[in-house]
């Protein structure tokens, strides 16, 4: 029985994975990744380490892509602030 949930955790963490892997939209990336985080605290403590689940829980899921939505929310404000007006691109 251990087995087989060992064998499900590790399935859900390389679809997850690779579901990261292929979204393309970094908003959606953040939260598959934030899922990631969730499967693999759930693989973590099937394999009785909780102590590991808890971190991966705070950190992967949590923190991580708390950190990576600030960011594109940062790069794309600051894309809109730093895109020239039409009388700058006459200008040039």
């Amino acid at each position: 029985m251990d087995d087989l949930l060992i064998a499900i955790a590790l399935l859900l963490v390389a679809m997850t994975a690779t579901t990261a892997v292929l979204v393309r939209d970094p908003a959606q990336q953040a939260l598959t990744l934030s899922l990631l985080g969730l499967t693999l605290a759930v693989l973590f403590t099937v394999l009785q380490a909780p102590d590991v689940a808890m971190s991966q829980v705070a950190v992967g899921s949590a923190l991580t892509p708390l950190l990576v939505l600030l960011s594109v929310r940062k790069v794309r404000r600051r894309g809109r602030t730093e895109e020239p007006t039409e009388t700058e691109g006459e200008e040039r």
